[in-house]
Formats: structure tokens, C-alpha cells, sequence
């Protein structure tokens, strides 16, 4: 039989906070973490927004001699990780003040997901590269630019000993890196597992190359927090973000032996491929509402069952019919009874980080009973027609919630939380 698998620690860095409390609190406030790029000079690009996370400082979570040889992505997955390890209850520091997790390191592992890896990092080498030659280059380029260098770090300041993963699988990423570590536990390669997503990648080769494809929101540029309209019929693309999100799993007999508090099961995982297109979901919504129906069955649910579903939500013109198919192939009549939301609205599209952190807010909204809204949604596409909770949060009991997130490539990953005990 299968292990159960529960949550015991979360911990966000995202454009509406940069810890649990802050980020809770700004989704009840349908707050936009969406506004003009400071991070580099907007002069010649046509998209001059995007949500940035503000005011992160690395040593607050990272020693100094640690973080300065990280990429952006990877200190969001460090700072996101202490933050979940503290709640836990599992983070362990010697007098010495060096740190390490507490139980068996051996079992315990790390999975993230991570899209596209330090940008930050290959367009300065490329600069320095092109403008004086290979020796002005970054000497750690290459171990700072790669996608799994958050999960390896972030194994080696805790002293976890059991496997290390980096998936990438484009915007689906951490809700796959989530669905991987739930197979290690129930599986009994792992008891625990430091498991999300975690990306960046504000910078002018990311934001130009987003352009270049014609997805990015261009008309709001003198209104940042209004661009993000997932579901509203004068959306006009998504707004790029940067976050990480990241849960502590373990097995529930563990969680239980040494008394944790249990903040939801981790309860299902699925996913699909639409085998349709590079960038474009596949229209009919086959192998998104495949995902969904498969991580429903994988938690022992039925449809009816799930109260609230967290949206991919991109506020781009194709993905948000789309999937609103999705989820009438997957939940059919149940569809309509379903609360649906978007925190992209709030948050810009955070790429992998999104499914780490759409993740914690399901699992927020089933522990204090809401459901977040999804914010300037103020005219409707006749072709989306569920309840997305526009504009303002509502209240009520969520006894289960499920998280889709879909991928450049058609890739999709469904996650499932529900109330545990």
C-alpha cells in the first residue's frame, strides 16, 4: 500500500510577498504584485511591466558566502526553502550557526522545477563575451546558468543525502517537480522531500524573447496592476513574473512520529501531453482535462468532490477558453459549481515558480477557507463562462483543491490537497 503524503512547511518568495503571511494576506486583498520592470532599462522594448519581486534581500534566509555564488532563482529557492524547513519545524543550526535538516538526510529529498535557469547569468556573460572576449567572462557561468543549480545548493546547506532532481518541463515545471516528489515517498525512496518551482528571469533577453512570440500585455503598460485579466475578454496577453514556492513534503506516519503540524494532504498528481503544438495548448482541452481527471482519480476523488481549482490562468487570448474547456472535459456539470481563480491576475505569470506557489495557496485556501479571486476580471469572455471569483476573495469551507499548470511544449500537471485528518 502506498504512503500518504502530507504537508508540513511552506514558503514563498513572489511580486505580493516574500513570506507566507505576506503573500496570504495580499491574495484575500486581490492585491497586484504587477508594475513597471525596474531591473533594467525599458526604453526600446514595448512591454515596460511585469511582477518583479520587491525589496528580497538574500541574507535575510542565505549566508553571504553562499548566496553570492547563486543565481537569482536559485537565492528564491533558498530564501523559499528556510521558510518552509522553519515551519516545519525541521531546520537545525549548530552553534556555529551552519545548518542542517533534521532526521535522516539519506531520505530526504529535493525536487525543483526551474523553466529556464539563470538568465540573468548567460546574458552578462554574453555581454562580456561579445564586448572583450572569453577571459572577461563570469568564471562560474556555467554551474551558475544551469537549471539544477537551485535543488543542488539547496542540498547541499541542508546536508540532504537522497536524490536531487531539477524537472523542466516550461510552465508546468514545479507542479511536475511536485507530482515527482509525491512518487518518491509513497514509493519509500524518500520520507521527506523539499519539493516546488522557482524562476526568474526579468531581464532583457527573457522579456524580448517573450515579445518576440507576441505573448506578453502591451496595452497596460501605463496601468501595470490592471494587465494581469485572466478570463476577461479585453485581456491581451500575460505579464511576466518571477516567484519560488516551495513545500516540505514527508510520508503522514513520519509527520505524525515526531508530532509536525499536518497542513493538508498531498493527496494527487497528474499529467499529460497534448501532442499538439510547441506553445499553443491543444484547443479542444483533451490532455489538459486528461491531467485533471487523472490527478482526481490518483487522490481517491471524485469530480464533486473538489471545491476549488486554481487555474493556469495565463490572461493570454488562447489559453483561457482553453482551458476553461479543461475543466468542463474534466469536472463536466460539476463545472459550474466549482470556484475557479487565477493568481496570475495578481501575480504576473511566474513560469516555473507559479506551480510551486499556486500550490501554497490552494493549500491556504483549504486551511483558512477561502478562495482567492481573480482580480480585473470586469468583462467576461462569453467563451469563459465558470465562476472565476472575480475581483474580490470569498469565503467558505474547501475540503479539497486542485492546481493545473501547462507548459510550452503541452505539457500539463494537475496537483490535489485536501483537508487531511
Amino acid at each position: 500500500m502506498m504512503r500518504k503524503v502530507v504537508v508540513t512547511g511552506m514558503g514563498v518568495v513572489s511580486p505580493i510577498g516574500n513570506s507566507l503571511e505576506a503573500f496570504a494576506a495580499s491574495l484575500k486583498e486581490g492585491k497586484s504584485g504587477v508594475s513597471r520592470i525596474t531591473r533594467f532599462d525599458t526604453a526600446d522594448f514595448d512591454v515596460k511591466i511585469a511582477g518583479e519581486v520587491r525589496d528580497f534581500d538574500p541574507a535575510r534566509w542565505i549566508d553571504k558566502k553562499d548566496y553570492r555564488k547563486m543565481a537569482r532563482f536559485t537565492q528564491f529557492a533558498a530564501a523559499g526553502t528556510e521558510q518552509a524547513l522553519e515551519q516545519a519545524g525541521l531546520l537545525i543550526r549548530d552553534g556555529e550557526g551552519r545548518k542542517r535538516i533534521a532526521g535522516d538526510p539519506d531520505m530526504t529529498g529535493v525536487v525543483l522545477g526551474n523553466g529556464i535557469g539563470g538568465f540573468e547569468i548567460v546574458s552578462e556573460s554574453f555581454r562580456k563575451l561579445h564586448d572583450q572576449g572569453p577571459r572577461r567572462m563570469l568564471p562560474l557561468t556555467i554551474p551558475l546558468m544551469i537549471n539544477n543549480e537551485a535543488a543542488g545548493n539547496i542540498s547541499m546547506i541542508y546536508g540532504t543525502r537522497g536524490p536531487a532532481f531539477t524537472q523542466v518541463t516550461a510552465c508546468a515545471s514545479g507542479t511536475d517537480a511536485l507530482g515527482q516528489a509525491l512518487d518518491l515517498i509513497r514509493l519509500g525512496r524518500c520520507d521527506a522531500v523539499i519539493a516546488g518551482g522557482t524562476e526568474s528571469c526579468i531581464v532583457p533577453f527573457g522579456v524580448g524573447g517573450f515579445q518576440m512570440l507576441k505573448a506578453l500585455s502591451t496595452g497596460h503598460n501605463d496601468e501595470p496592476e490592471k494587465a494581469s485579466r485572466p478570463f476577461d475578454r479585453d485581456r491581451d496577453g500575460f505579464v511576466l513574473g518571477e516567484a519560488a514556492g516551495i513545500l516540505v513534503l514527508e510520508s503522514e506516519d513520519r509527520a505524525k512520529d515526531r508530532g509536525a503540524v499536518i497542513l493538508a494532504e498531498f493527496a494527487g498528481y497528474g499529467a499529460s501531453a497534448d501532442a499538439y503544438h510547441i506553445t499553443s495548448p491543444d484547443p479542444e482541452g483533451a490532455g489538459g482535462g486528461l491531467a485533471i481527471t487523472r490527478a482526481i482519480r490518483d487522490a481517491g476523488l471524485r469530480p464533486e468532490d473538489i471545491q476549488y481549482y486554481n487555474a493556469h490562468g495565463t490572461s493570454t487570448e488562447i489559453n483561457d477558453p482553453t482551458e476553461t474547456r479543461m475543466i468542463k472535459n474534466a469536472f463536466g456539470d460539476h463545472a459550474y459549481n466549482l470556484k475557479v481563480s487565477s493568481i496570475k491576475s495578481m501575480t504576473g505569470h511566474c513560469v516555473a515558480g507559479s506551480g510551486g506557489m499556486e500550490a501554497i495557496a490552494c493549500v491556504l485556501a483549504i486551511r483558512e477557507g477561502f478562495f482567492p479571486p481573480t482580480i480585473n476580471l470586469d468583462n467576461p469572455d462569453p467563451e469563459c463562462d465558470l465562476d472565476y471569483v472575480p475581483n474580490r476573495v470569498q469565503y467558505g469551507t474547501v475540503n479539497a483543491a486542485a492546481s493545473g499548470s501547462l507548459g510550452f511544449g503541452g505539457h500539463n500537471g494537475v496537483v490535489v490537497f485536501k483537508k487531511h485528518g
